[in-house]
Order: C-alpha cells, then sequence, then structure tokens
C-alpha cells in the first residue's frame, strides 16, 4: 500500500502522538560527567577554550560534586592536572597522586557515585606522550614503547583502585593494555572492578580544548602511531575485539560526533555496553555557537546527545551533562 491509504504524517500530529511512538529516549542515566582536579590550594579556574568547564582544587571540588549529585547525574569521570611533570609519568601511579586523592574524597562525600578514573600517562609526563619514550641513539629519534608503558599503567590502575575508583577507564592505546591492567587488578584483588576501554579512540583534531585543560599536547610529534587513523572503520573491529577477548567490560569510541557509524558497528557486533565520548571540540563548538546568538544551545545539544544515543551508545561521556541532566527534568 501506499499513498493516500499510506500517511506517515498521522502519527505526527500532535505532541503525544509524537512521545507515544518515540525511538529513542536519552535520560540523566546515560550521562557521565567528565571532572578536571588540578593541584593547588582555592581554585576554580575556568577553562579558557571550554565555557563552563572549569579545574578545581581538591578543596573547591566538593562544591562540583555536590552540583552533580544534585543534577540526578550518576558518574564522573576523573582527570588530573598535576604541578609537576616528569618523563615516566610518576604521580600517575602515586598513591597521593591527585586523581588518587580525587577519588578518595568523591567518595567520602558522595558514596552512591560512581567514579572512572581515566588511566594514561598523558597528563603527567613532561614529553606529552601516553606512554614511555626511547630514543635510537644513532637515528635521534623518539618512539613510544608498548610493553614497557603497560607496566605504569597496571600501576596506575591499581593505585586508582586502591583509592577508590569504581571503574577504571584507560585511554592510552597501547597494544594489550586490556589484558595487562586485567590481570593486574585482579592479582591486586580488585577482579570486581570493571573496565571501561578507549576501545576505539581515533587520532583526532577534536582533542585541542581537552589537551589546554590538561596540559598534554605532545612536546614532539604526534600519536598517530597508537591512536588510530580516522579514515579506518574496520581497523575499529579489530581493536575492540581485541579489548572484547583481554576481558573488557564495557567499549568507547572517541570521538563521537564524527564517528556515529563506528557507535552503529560496535553496537551490532558486540553485547557489551557502548559508551561514547562527545569530545572537548564537539562541546566547545556548540557553545561558541551559543555565545555568538547562532543557534539554540539547549536543541542543538539534546539533538546531538539523541543522535548518539541512537546510533547505539549505552553511556555518553559529555561535558554537556549538568545542563543536559537540567533539560530534561
Amino acid at each position: 500500500m501506499s499513498f493516500p491509504v499510506v500517511r506517515h504524517r498521522r502519527l505526527r500530529r500532535n505532541a503525544s502522538l509524537r512521545n507515544l511512538v518515540r525511538e529513542t529516549y536519552v535520560t540523566v542515566n546515560d550521562f557521565i560527567y567528565p571532572i578536571f582536579v588540578a593541584e593547588g590550594i582555592n581554585k576554580k579556574e575556568e577553562i579558557p577554550s571550554m565555557p563552563g568547564v572549569y579545574h578545581f582544587s581538591l578543596d573547591r571540588l566538593e562544591e562540583e560534586v555536590r552540583e552533580v549529585v544534585d543534577a540526578g547525574l550518576q558518574a564522573v569521570l576523573l582527570f588530573g592536572v598535576p604541578a609537576e611533570k616528569d618523563a615516566i609519568g610518576t604521580s600517575a601511579y602515586d598513591h597521593n597522586g591527585i586523581v588518587q586523592q580525587a577519588a578518595r574524597k568523591v567518595k567520602e562525600w558522595a558514596p552512591q557515585l560512581v567514579v572512572i578514573a581515566d588511566t594514561c600517562l598523558c597528563q603527567f609526563t613532561d614529553h606529552g606522550h601516553c606512554g614511555v619514550v626511547e630514543h635510537d641513539r644513532r637515528t635521534g629519534n623518539a618512539e613510544i614503547v608498548n610493553d614497557a608503558s603497560l607496566e605504569l599503567l597496571v600501576k596506575t590502575a591499581v593505585s586508582q583502585a586502591e583509592a577508590g575508583a569504581d571503574i577504571i577507564a584507560p585511554s592510552n592505546m597501547m597494544d594489550g593494555f586490556v589484558h595487562a591492567i586485567r590481570e593486574g587488578l585482579d592479582a591486586a584483588g580488585f577482579e570486581h572492578i570493571p573496565i571501561m576501554s578507549y576501545s576505539v579512540k581515533y587520532a583526532s583534531a577534536f582533542y585541542g580544548p581537552f589537551r589546554d585543560a590538561v596540559h598534554s599536547t605532545p612536546q614532539f610529534g604526534d600519536r598517530k602511531s597508537y591512536q588510530m587513523d580516522p579514515a579506518n572503520l574496520r581497523e575499529a573491529l579489530r581493536e575492540a575485539e581485541s579489548d572484547v577477548q583481554e576481558g573488557a567490560d564495557m567499549l568507547m569510541v572517541k570521538p563521537a560526533l564524527a564517528y556515529m557509524d563506528v557507535i552503529r558497528m560496535l553496537k551490532e557486533n558486540y553485547d557489551l555496553p557502548v559508551a561514547a565520548y562527545n569530545v572537548s571540540a564537539e562541546y566547545s563548538m556548540v557553545k561558541a555557537a551559543a555565545q555568538n546568538g547562532w543557534i539554540n544551545e539547549k536543541a542543538i545539544v539534546l539533538e546531538l546527545l539523541t543522535s548518539m544515543k541512537r546510533a547505539g551508545a549505552d553511556l555518553i561521556i559529555t561535558y554537556h551533562a549538568k545542563d543536559a541532566a537540567g533539560w530534561l527534568k
């Protein structure tokens, strides 16, 4: 049958009908809110390239945690901004590192809040790379070495779990990182702690404001030797398959907006929860356009978040989380 018997507009006539047949719903339970914790005292400093997002020192962090809880959000993702960095990211796995201290504080103030710890070295190394760097004496070339990096990432993950992190989220893109961290957590008695793997993380231009936030721009070269080529789709399946076999509990695609096809592909091929990271530049572009009066921020944000959910994301990491939670009430 076709027109005039079939009329698709019948189910769009009013809001109530549209609500009855809506296929995709976004709720506050879908969101994970990233927080940047910095060393220092009495610090709440707006990140210039991310309007509305701040660095918080530990003594100011509670006010942000209270806002998150009041908004009805279920989870936060902690990133640390240390005062000092070195070649091997020592403060990443320090018992009193900034992320470890923040995790303990958040669990003290809001025990019900799920604390996710980003597990990487880039914020903590003086060279800005996500692993250990070795220099070839003959050529002078630098290489981010894989297996030596895994040892430090395991130490970081275990220290974060010891501090109270509910989920470990390794974002380093070293080969075998899920296997190594799973073994390390289990050996330390944290077999109950899940791993949310940054399974498909592209070497993207959309990370610029984030690198501004954590001062992690590489001091030489780039991250293309370990993060994925944005042109590749089938490779994402290989990356995700490795993480599934190594024991990941959740799979992530980062960034989100330019990689909706990848989100859908992982959703269709695996039965693990899929997370989408609505990254810094995706956020900042919307904020800049809204501040200029070019767009309706609320409508745009909710449409974008709905598109991620429709593509297959079960969880959405987004800097819009607090605002979106309010708009959805």
